[in-house]
């Protein structure tokens, strides 16, 4: 018996199409300003029609920003934040799940606990961390009572400082705590054959080689859905961007795009150019979500089994 589904896929069908125009509504509207010249839009306001001066437009946020290094400082800062994820998400979830770890199942769930514990509720701590990493060694000497040693044989109280901020290893390391690659990773691998390690051992493969050989060429699907995650995750950071970068030059793009906005009360900002710098912070993501969509499915389907 076949059942009638024409109303059920006409309402379907007008639910996929409200969505589309909600979320594509706002990217045209950034497209079309973006094309028009700045006295048009003073003197018209928001339009509808095309203009022609896009590369008007790119040119003057190259020439007088600093955003097309920001947007390399944007790639930089979230491929290594990306890929120390991936890593260590990686081999935790191997740890875990093909090691027999005593209290195992109270590590996973401590991994679990960093979720719970944004960048946002530690920022301060976060932010004295980063400004001088050196802290638990002057805390260390001063509890052991070496820092009164080598005051007395120096004449100096050691107190050592090494700031990370505005580096590129200062903006990606205090994004690096978080568990989320870990559950999917150990979702996956709990999903595959339990005799899988059984019968590598068998063949004389170790847990290096079965690492190397077996599990990275099984993952490379769940890899590149949790890189993709974790690049647009730190593609969008702003908060800690703007306070560990204190230069320009190693801003990252959103938080110089927000920036290209006036400062002075009643200037009409240019937001053709400023359109125009949204798109281009917005190409290399939506570039990489295009090409990477087949494996970014595929790994997400793989890891819910």
């Amino acid at each position: 018996m076949i059942e009638k589904t024409k109303g059920v896929d006409r309402a379907a069908n007008i639910v996929l199409a409200t969505g589309m125009i909600f979320i594509l509504f706002p990217l045209v509207i950034t497209l079309v300003t973006a094309t028009q010249s700045y006295e048009d839009f003073v003197r018209n306001g928001f339009s509808f029609m095309p203009g022609t001066h896009f590369l008007d437009n790119i040119s003057i946020v190259i020439e007088t920003t600093h955003l097309p290094r920001q947007i390399l400082n944007s790639i930089i800062m979230a491929t290594m934040m990306a890929t120390i994820k991936c890593v260590i998400a990686f081999l935790t979830a191997y740890a875990i799940v093909y090691f027999r770890i005593r209290y195992g199942g109270i590590i996973f769930a401590m991994v679990l606990v960093t979720n719970l514990m944004p960048l946002e509720l530690r920022f301060i701590t976060t932010y004295q961390v980063a400004s001088n990493v050196m802290l638990p060694v002057n805390a260390f000497l001063e509890f052991t009572g070496i820092a009164r040693i080598i005051e007395l044989i120096s004449g100096h109280h050691p107190h050592y400082k090494l700031s990370i901020l505005n580096t590129y290893f200062g903006l990606a390391a205090p994004l690096l705590a978080n568990g989320t690659g870990t559950f999917l990773f150990r979702q996956y691998f709990r999903s595959l054959p339990a005799d899988l390690s059984k019968a590598a051992k068998m063949d004389g493969a170790g847990p290096i080689r079965f690492l190397w050989d077996i599990l990275m060429p099984l993952s490379k699907s769940n890899f590149a859905a949790l890189f993709l995650i974790m690049f647009l995750g730190g593609w969008t950071q702003y908060l800690w961007p703007l306070v560990a970068a204190s230069t320009p030059e190693m801003q990252t793009a959103v938080v110089g795009l927000a920036r290209l906005s006036p400062g002075i009360p009643g200037e009409v900002p240019q937001y053709p150019a400023i359109m125009a710098g949204a798109v281009m912070v917005s190409v290399i993501p939506l570039l990489m979500i295009a090409f990477m969509q087949r494996h970014i499915v595929r790994g997400l389907t793989l890891t819910e089994k």
